[in-house]
């Protein structure tokens, strides 16, 4: 039986899940103010409701980024911290993936979705997927842009996800949607599903190389756009 503990808090909310063999249990808590306190007793909620240890689960998974810069913090920290006192191992899923698989979730027509967040200083942090099941492809490099000066993509049948959506009018130019979800954002249960194939195939590391993805100042390639 294959467990995963996940932890995501770069936005404006809490959540912690647990994946156990294709079932997932997650608790949510709105706010991000209370995550640095909230999100360790969350943790131990999680799973004095499924009756298991932390020490019989398989590895730990957080949000590793982008987002908010004290969110992403505090989630890689924790999760450094619980797989260093078990020697468990772990995964980072992008924030950007998760969020798109959770709006795919809620919008499963839609097998393309563009993920956006409000990175604040007029830009967005930007990703593109392809969305199935519990897998999400990325279709170009993550990055942070103007919304103005996002990679251009092909086609009209996107959905557009995230709290970047606030840009709309400065992303038409560069993209065509058919949906838009504003309210959609990573959540712990999507980064547990997107860690299990990583988990499976060894793709882990140890607590020490855990590290947060922030995206500022990084040059994004995507073809020859």
């Amino acid at each position: 039986m294959t467990r995963i503990v996940a932890i995501e808090t770069a936005t404006d909310a809490c959540s912690v899940a647990l994946w156990q063999d294709g079932a997932v249990l997650e608790k949510f808590e709105p706010g991000a103010r209370r995550q640095t306190e909230r999100v360790l007793p969350m943790v131990e909620e999680l799973l004095a409701e499924a009756g298991i240890e932390l020490s019989s689960v398989d590895a730990l998974a957080f949000g590793q980024g982008p987002g908010s810069f004290t969110g992403v913090r505090v989630a890689t920290s924790v999760v450094q911290g619980l797989a260093f006192s078990l020697d468990l191992p772990v995964v980072g899923v992008s924030t950007l993936a998760s969020c798109a698989l959770a709006a795919h979730d809620l919008q499963p027509r839609f097998q393309q979705v563009v993920a956006v967040f409000d990175a604040r200083m007029g830009e967005v942090y930007f990703g593109a997927y392809r969305c199935g099941g519990d897998k999400v492809e990325a279709l170009c490099d993550e990055g942070v842009f103007a919304p103005e000066r996002i990679p251009v993509l092909d086609g009209g049948d996107w959905l557009l996800a995230g709290s970047g959506t606030v840009y709309q009018d400065a992303l038409r130019d560069r993209l065509t949607w058919a949906g838009v979800d504003a309210e959609a954002m990573p959540r712990a249960a999507t980064v547990a599903r997107l860690a299990v194939a990583a988990v499976r195939e060894g793709r882990t590391v140890p607590a020490e190389q855990a590290q947060p993805v922030y995206l500022r100042d990084r040059v994004v390639q995507i073809g020859s756009k």
